[in-house]
């Protein structure tokens, strides 16, 4: 096949536009912008863009512990009973039932331990003069076992409880009249550990 002198070079220009075209994309080659001329001025470097924002981070609340009050809590053992936090409650003659006052006392008195607690109690139970010494120290500890149980209901753990009865052996008043009795009949709460 002869092809004509005029034809070869029309094929060959084609070829060639199509080789350039595929090399440059169909785009225009590149013109160099010329650079601004240095400004006698001092130089100053544009700002870099902001980026993203930090993340916020919101520091945990942790609420204070509750600390008891240090005058309290500073004392001995000894102290404490001395001049004791916790209130004796009464009983009517006869009688290991828990009255309304016992009850009020203790509440306040269980309120205390919750605050403190790794406190150890013993609670005695006392009688006044009338009866047998047996008679007495079974009704002491009928007696003891009432604030105990109340207390336990009031959610004191009941190994912190500890019951004795001493009957009529260690009255709180020594008279022989009802006004001592009164004060004899009772639950006496002791501090045993901290």
């Amino acid at each position: 096949m002869y092809i004509r002198r005029g034809a070869y070079q029309l094929l060959l220009g084609v070829v060639a536009a199509a080789v350039l075209a595929g090399a440059c994309g169909g785009k225009a080659p590149p013109v160099a912008r010329p650079t601004p001329p240095p400004s006698s001025g001092p130089t100053t470097t544009p700002p870099a863009p902001p980026g993203p924002p930090a993340p916020i981070r919101e520091t945990p609340v942790v609420p204070a512990p509750v600390v008891p009050d240090d005058s309290m809590a500073s004392r001995s053992v000894d102290d404490l009973n001395r001049d004791s936090p916790l209130k004796a409650i009464f009983f009517e003659y006869d009688s290991a039932e828990l009255t309304a006052d016992a009850r009020t006392l203790l509440d306040a008195n269980a309120t205390i331990l919750k605050r403190y607690g790794t406190w150890m109690i013993t609670i005695e139970g006392h009688c006044d003069e009338r009866g047998t010494a047996e008679y007495n120290l079974a009704l002491g500890e009928r007696r003891a076992v009432a604030a105990q149980s109340y207390l336990v209901s009031l959610g004191i753990p009941a190994e912190r409880l500890r019951t004795v009865s001493y009957g009529k052996e260690f009255p709180f008043d020594p008279g022989h009249d009802e006004a001592a009795y009164t004060k004899n009949r009772r639950s006496h709460f002791v501090i045993t550990g901290k």
